[in-house]
């Protein structure tokens, strides 16, 4: 599996256009069929930060990603509404089915 974390600096003037967007496009990845996931947070230090928290089945399934319509729409229009360069962390990790378990926390 591959896990990428991006973070986004949004422009303060366009932070609602900006996850109008972000909506849009987590649906389109998460329908992907190699997505094992696709989420956005926004940061608590900084809410015109916005991180997109994304796991892919391996790496065919992330080169797919970037060739969807879906991948161009977005990177066409964020330019627009970032303030900085995104910062990316890209890691293919071994846990190949998605999410596990937290060892050191369980429910009491």
């Amino acid at each position: 599996m591959i896990v990428i974390n991006v973070k986004f600096p949004v422009r303060p003037d366009k932070v609602d256009e900006w996850q109008e967007l972000a909506e849009r496009y987590a649906a389109a990845v998460n329908a992907e069929e190699g997505c094992v996931y696709f989420e956005w947070f926004r940061g608590l230090g900084d809410p015109n930060e916005f991180l997109c928290v994304e796991g892919f089945r391996d790496a065919d399934a992330g080169g797919a990603h970037v060739k969807t319509e879906h991948f161009g729409w977005f990177v066409e229009k964020a330019p627009d509404l970032v303030s900085a360069q995104p910062q990316i962390i890209y890691v293919d990790a071994p846990q190949v089915d998605g999410w596990g378990p937290m060892g050191e926390i369980t429910p009491r």
